[in-house]
């Protein structure tokens, strides 16, 4: 699989594509799960679920499902503790630097589409130093719908004045494909991410990347 046209701006997801944001993640639930007498997780075994956000994490944390009654008590009780610790241990994958860097060489604008609430994303972003570098910022509540929805990645297109089609997204989870489809734009895997559940060679993606500075190399080819 590969890249066969030149992209005017790349767009990325955050959490498990630009940065590891699963210490935090994970902190935020083990706190919750301290608070009910019960063992920290390993960040290891929680990171899979890490794109999944709040949901994904209170599954496999607490065994607890949106269709349960008190799943919004608890989703708040995460956001509420994950905000006060969101930037404490969140870092850049090895390698995202020199991509960022190796676009912005290019002058090609870069941005970001991510799921994670607009309270959290500039701050975030500010706490891996990238933050002013984004030519734009797109959170999960910016616009009405959140990936897999095409509906943040047209508005990211929007703002930086690019059609879709001149646009490539890269992300971690298979909803980020979806989006990516559902919005016309060429989309690349980040094989090194999260990832989830599923095989990521069924996500049928452009292209599948190991590295995250492995994309600088599949746009020259």
């Amino acid at each position: 699989m590969t890249i066969t046209f030149a992209p005017r701006a790349v767009l990325f997801d955050l959490d498990g594509t630009l940065a590891d944001t699963a210490p935090d993640l994970g902190g935020a639930l083990n706190v919750m799960r301290e608070r009910r007498g019960l063992p920290a997780m390993p960040i290891a075994e929680l990171r899979p679920w890490a794109s999944a956000g709040a949901r994904g994490l209170l599954h496999i944390g607490l065994q607890a499902e949106p269709e349960h009654d008190n799943f919004e008590a608890l989703r708040h009780e995460f956001l509420d503790i994950y905000e006060g610790i969101s930037s404490l241990h969140s870092v850049l994958f090895d390698g995202t630097e020199a991509l960022l860097a190796g676009l912005e060489a290019r002058r090609l604008p870069w941005g970001v589409v991510t799921n994670k609430p607009k309270r959290f994303t500039p701050g975030v972003l500010a706490g891996l130093g990238i933050g002013h570098r984004a030519a734009v910022a797109v959170s999960g509540d910016t616009t009405p719908h959140a990936k897999p929805h095409p509906a943040p990645l047209l508005f990211a297109c929007e703002q930086i004045g690019i059609a879709p089609e001149h646009a490539l997204y890269v992300g971690d989870d298979l909803r980020d494909v979806q989006a990516a489809r559902a919005a016309g734009m060429p989309v690349v895997a980040a094989g090194y991410g999260y990832i989830g559940q599923s095989e990521i060679a069924s996500w049928q993606a452009d292209a599948i990347i190991n590295r995250p500075q492995d994309l600088l190399t599949l746009l020259a080819a």
